[in-house]
């Protein structure tokens, strides 16, 4: 199965050389695509500078979201027949050996989507505050119970997917620009009946460079999630039946 491994920049120069090197050894046979959103720090000029026929770059004219940043990535895999697409961080938070896993998850008979989830046995968060911890703890808690979802770590950013579901959820048509992405890409397979699985990982805080996660992502997430779990409860209600009077 081809896969390729997409991943978004906007001034990750800092770490961008790390990752590649690290993921073109720990998954001999996948290529990488890194999106890059028009990075003044010329993250895409270190990209293009790099000889490996595995690694491509994808400019784009600015910086537009994370979800836009993956939708433009996952056309185009699409268009070049990758049979699987894994998102990752460029800031080396993900842990590069642990894609054969996401990859054998998704492999011949295996998942439709393969989740590194943090939040599962095995799994876990190294060097992140307490406050940030809370968050996404409790953030996950919430979209479980919201929207009636049995994964546990549905924001997580590292994720394997076979590239004919993302068709089957619609994913060109999603909205979503930031960290709520993840939470919708998954909310849509669970609904088309795909077959979701969390492999544990240790994500790791970012060493270089500043977190792009920030109050208008977070509210985006809030707003997004409770309308959907609004939408899903409407859905869910029984329907009035109206009874004509019968004639005498």
């Amino acid at each position: 199965m081809r896969a390729v491994v997409v991943v978004p920049v906007y001034d990750e120069a800092a770490t961008l050389g790390a990752l590649l090197d690290a993921v073109l050894a720990a998954a001999p046979g996948a290529d990488v695509l890194v999106v890059d959103d028009a990075s003044p720090d010329g993250s895409g000029d270190l990209v293009a500078a790099r000889p490996e026929p595995r690694v491509h770059l994808l400019r784009r004219a600015g910086k537009d979201g994370l979800g836009a940043a993956y939708r433009a990535g996952f056309a185009w895999a699409r268009e070049r027949g990758y049979d699987v697409v894994v998102e990752m961080d460029a800031d080396l938070s993900h842990p590069a050996d642990r894609l054969p896993a996401l990859l054998d998850a998704v492999g011949p008979g295996g998942a439709d989507l393969a989740i590194g989830s943090r939040y599962v046995r095995g799994g876990g968060t190294r060097g992140w505050p307490r406050r940030r911890q809370l968050l996404s703890r409790g953030g996950n808690a919430y979209i479980r119970v919201a929207l009636r979802l049995g994964v546990r770590d549905a924001t997580a950013g590292f994720r394997a997917f076979r590239a004919e579901l993302l068709e089957r959820v619609g994913v060109a048509g999603m909205r979503s620009t930031g960290y709520c992405f993840q939470v919708e890409t998954t909310l849509r397979a669970v609904r088309e009946g795909a077959r979701v699985v969390e492999v544990p990982i240790t994500f790791v805080e970012r060493a270089a460079g500043r977190s792009k996660m920030g109050p208008a992502i977070v509210g985006e997430a809030v707003v997004r999630v409770t309308w959907w779990a609004v939408l899903d409860l409407v859905r869910r209600l029984p329907r009035r039946q109206h009874h004509r009077p019968g004639r005498r």
